[in-house]
């Protein structure tokens, strides 16, 4: 069965996406993806490029517009744009045959196979989603979000979404007037919106599994006595996210994972190129 894959992202991110989808592709041989992205802004010939390098590995690529006035009566905070909604209104863009689908952030490596993940039962849930227990975080945003009382706070990085139940229960003006009551509490617009509203119906999954946080490696480890080094890491983890504004595809970044990062980055941007180098040469011979 063909595994669906959706990503939100504008221009900026194509690099670490392209590199998330590798990493993807790679780990998880004789499968097949169709990656939905849901976007508004990425000019024609990156998307033409991403659409290469996806079907050259051999999956699908489905490029869902949205259209900049779709949301003009939505509330923005600050710096963050109407694309705050792309994630949690997914569904009422993708298509209606779906039943489910997996989100995946662009700042995460996918180093073992998901299938597991992508098949869990997800009935009477919104989502399957981990929430990272890290303290102090936790306690944070159980304050922030007290009138709510969150059992967990999860981190929406990674959401297996059922679409059905999404078509069903998810109220696009809810979110609107939270928005605009609790703005000031808002600092992860998107993820705060998704917890204080729907916390309750969303599946916990395993955070070591399946949303690693690549910053607490020393943490993970010490909790478990041991026990979740790094051979562990590589052989039972599926997904490292880097969670955090230090990013591994930046020259400021020193993480206990860099090099693994780098390594999936070098083999993607070896594709790329050649990706570029074969488009230019069949341009060149049509101009002959």
């Amino acid at each position: 069965m063909k595994m669906n894959i959706l990503v939100t992202v504008d221009s900026n991110y194509l690099h670490p996406l392209t590199v998330m989808l590798k990493s993807l592709f790679m780990n998880n041989p004789n499968e097949q993806f169709s990656i939905y992205l849901v976007q508004s802004s990425i000019p024609d010939q990156q998307l033409e490029l991403l659409d290469a390098f996806i079907s050259g590995e051999g999956h699908e690529f489905h490029n869902i517009p949205i259209d900049d006035q779709l949301f003009s009566d939505a509330p923005t905070l600050m710096h963050y744009t109407k694309t705050m909604y792309y994630r949690l209104l997914a569904h009422k863009f993708l298509p209606q045959h779906l039943d489910r689908i997996l989100y995946l952030d662009p700042d995460i490596l996918v180093i073992n196979r998901i299938r597991e993940l992508y098949e869990l039962d997800l009935e009477g849930y919104l989502f399957a989603a981990a929430d990272h227990r890290t303290m102090p975080i936790k306690e944070i945003n159980k304050i922030r979000f007290n009138p709510f009382d969150l059992e967990a706070y999860y981190n929406s990085g990674v959401l297996l979404m059922n679409l059905p139940l999404l078509r069903e229960t998810i109220d696009e003006k809810e979110i609107f007037d939270f928005v605009e009551k609790y703005h000031s509490k808002l600092i992860m617009p998107d993820q705060d919106i998704m917890n204080a509203l729907y916390s309750k119906k969303i599946k916990g999954i395993d955070e070591v599994k399946y949303n690693y946080d690549a910053r607490y490696y020393n943490i993970y480890k010490l909790k478990s006595s041991g026990l979740f080094d790094m051979d562990y890491v590589m052989n039972h983890t599926v997904i490292l996210h880097f969670c955090g504004k230090k990013k591994p595809w930046k020259k400021n970044y020193s993480g206990k994972f860099h090099s693994l990062y780098k390594h999936y980055e070098k083999i993607t941007n070896d594709a790329v190129a050649a990706l570029e180098g074969a488009k230019m040469g069949a341009a060149s011979e049509k101009a002959n």
